[in-house]
């Protein structure tokens, strides 16, 4: 594969040689992984243009719907939209059904919109292992926006909070029982929370929720990475498009105070530093796959682990204790 003829035609725009990117970058094959570090190198100046949204929400709440009308909304306003669709992975058989383009009908066939589902392949933080890598891509492609939807909400789909600018909390009309539900860890990460459905005989019940979420949010400590007012709540809509001017206005406001204040580079800093930090640990893992005596030494500690003859801290460390003699 011509990497540096990739290179150029993703910095181009050319969908089929986005796909074909991300493709090479999610893919667990060896020679692919040294060719994908080689694009992403190549593509590295290109990156860091886009304003990333992170996007995650309670089961049923709407998120496939919401991202197609809020897309909409962005490319009928001359911007460029990437989506990053994360479908989770099957425990038992390993797949995902990966349908997030046929709920977004619309989007998925504008000219100025890419929709990429992916399968989280058992990743824990809601997102797949590439998905960061995949991100950098779409923004080296040009997109204005990148959104990343999670496979859902709870204590562990906050990864994407490292790989976005900001990051969005999707919520349904309802009372005390999902505000109890959802996870303080989350609502501590959110930067907008927004209460979908807020139309019909609904309306009333999502003013009530949202107001009930504005005062949650006020008991959180104040970030130093937030302006005065942030993090809110808000109603939208997704089937009347109630809401979405004055979301992404809220949106818009505090990326520019970031940018302003300096807090949008020092995240992107940080987030880069957790990800070295994220593939190292990952690569220290592929050792003990790849070392047959490892692997052999892994194999048995766990038989002996399960057979009680031995702890499995006593076991751990002797296992990391041969990876370093290794």
């Amino acid at each position: 594969m011509d990497i540096e003829d990739l290179a150029k035609r993703v910095k181009a725009g050319e969908r089929r040689a986005l796909s074909r990117a991300i493709t090479l970058v999610e893919s667990g094959r060896a020679d692919h992984r040294e060719q994908a570090v080689a694009l992403l190198e190549a593509l590295k100046d290109g990156a860091g243009g886009a304003m990333r949204i992170g996007l995650s929400g309670t089961p049923g709440v709407g998120k496939s719907t919401f991202i197609e009308a809020f897309g909409m909304f962005l490319v009928n306003r001359g911007l460029r939209v990437a989506v990053l669709a994360v479908d989770p992975s099957s425990a038992r058989s390993g797949g995902s059904i990966l349908g997030d383009k046929t709920r977004m009908e619309q989007l998925s066939r504008h000219p100025d919109a890419f929709i990429r589902p992916s399968p989280s392949q058992s990743h824990l933080g809601g997102v797949a292992r590439r998905t960061r890598e995949a991100a950098a891509i779409c923004e080296a492609a040009g997109f204005d926006v990148v959104l990343i939807e999670t496979v859902g909400v709870g204590q562990s789909e906050t990864m994407v909070a490292e790989m976005s600018d900001l990051f969005l909390l999707l919520l349904a009309p309802a009372g005390g029982d999902e505000l109890q539900g959802v996870k303080r860890g989350i609502m501590e990460i959110a930067d907008i929370i927004l209460v979908n459905k807020a139309d019909g005989d609904l309306k009333a019940t999502a003013t009530r929720t949202c107001a009930d979420y504005s005062g949650a949010l006020k008991l959180l400590r104040k970030r130093p990475q937030d302006p005065e007012g942030y993090p809110k709540a808000m109603t939208v809509s997704a089937v009347t498009q109630d809401g979405l001017e004055d979301a992404w206005e809220a949106m818009v406001a505090l990326s520019d105070w970031r940018k302003e204040t300096g807090h949008w580079e020092a995240r992107r800093a940080a987030q880069a530093r957790h990800w070295f930090n994220d593939h190292l640990r990952a690569g220290l893992l592929a050792r003990l796959e790849e070392d047959p005596a490892i692997r052999d030494l892994v194999r048995r500690r766990g038989e002996e682990v399960e057979a009680g003859t031995i702890s499995p801290t006593a076991a751990a460390d002797e296992v990391l204790d041969a990876l370093r003699g290794a």
